[in-house]
């Protein structure tokens, strides 16, 4: 299998993913203060939300990579 069906299929997954999901959200700890032996650390969830229009456009971009990876 080639490198350029590999990303096909990588695109067409991450388009799906995008698709059925809408976005994914993390946790991010930081540390704001130490002093001594107290330490503050703050947790933040952070959301990110992937368009529409992204995961089409990547859905066929990966259909648009197989088709032109299978003709050579």
């Amino acid at each position: 299998m080639n490198s350029v069906k590999m990303i096909g299929i990588a695109l067409l997954v991450a388009g799906l993913l995008g698709l059925a999901y809408g976005g994914f959200s993390f946790t991010r700890e930081t540390h704001e203060a130490k002093i001594g032996p107290l330490s503050l650390s703050v947790k933040e969830k952070e959301t990110v939300n992937i368009p529409i229009w992204a995961g089409g456009a990547a859905v066929a971009a990966g259909v648009l990579l197989l088709v032109a990876g299978g003709r050579r």
